[in-house]
């Protein structure tokens, strides 16, 4: 699935489900000491999956550990991006030098909580995602909105080390291309100097899951922030 939506600076590795036990950095094991046997397999097989990834750029295996927000703390020279959830596990890195900063999510295609939309999307977003649902309801929007939204934030915190929360982001899909432009209301991401106020990414939905990624070219100006599919 992840290549479908990366491009070819961007080195990946995906599975299915969980292997048996991986070996994990001491390190590694102490943040999972307590956690259930799901967890630990879990944690395992999406670290396998980012080594892997790195061996494919020549990177030796490296303990890969959360840091303040959660956020996987890579080796000095890599950028990169990990997810998970029910039978998908997926990592994706690139060399610094390449890609700024990017992003990747993956999600059951489900639909989501009525509860959850409206502190997911923004009143704009959910008109929009009732036009999509007429035009194309082999697709859940909604999960989708959550998923793009994630891979925003993802791409966007190595860079701008503070928080950007779901309704800071707006939304617009091409359903035809697949791909999405992502809208920043917060501040805090620059380039050259400039805010940069929209990033674009792409998406896949294929076998009851989605996916969705966000890159960050390392030569942002205002005129990428300002470009569109759209």
């Amino acid at each position: 699935m992840l290549g479908s939506v990366l491009p070819s600076a961007v080195a990946w590795a995906e599975e299915f489900g969980d292997f048996a036990p991986v070996e994990l950095f001491p390190e590694e094991r102490a943040w999972v000491r307590d956690a259930v046997p799901r967890r630990v397999r879990e944690f395992g097989t999406v670290r396998d999956c980012a080594r892997r990834s790195m061996g494919k750029l020549g990177v030796a295996p490296v303990p890969i550990l959360p840091g303040t927000r959660g956020e996987p703390r890579w080796p000095p020279g890599i950028v990169g991006s990990m997810t998970h959830c029910e039978g998908f596990r997926a990592a994706a890195v690139a060399r610094s030098g390449d890609i700024a900063s990017l992003g990747i999510d993956a999600e059951p295609d489900s639909p989501l909580s009525e509860v959850l939309l409206p502190k997911v999307a923004r009143p704009e977003e959910r008109s929009r995602i009732t036009e999509l649902e007429r035009s194309d309801p082999t697709v859940h929007w909604d999960r989708l909105t959550f998923s793009a939204k994630e891979s925003v934030y993802k791409a966007w915190f190595p860079l701008a080390r503070c928080r950007l929360g779901f309704l800071d982001v707006s939304l617009s899909f091409n359903p035809l291309a697949r791909t999405f432009r992502a809208r920043l209301y917060a501040t805090g991401l620059f380039r050259e100097g400039k805010p940069v106020s929209t990033v674009t990414g792409n998406w896949i939905s294929e076998t009851g899951l989605m996916c969705t990624a966000v890159v960050i070219q390392t030569e942002v100006d205002v005129r990428y922030a300002a470009s569109s599919r759209f």
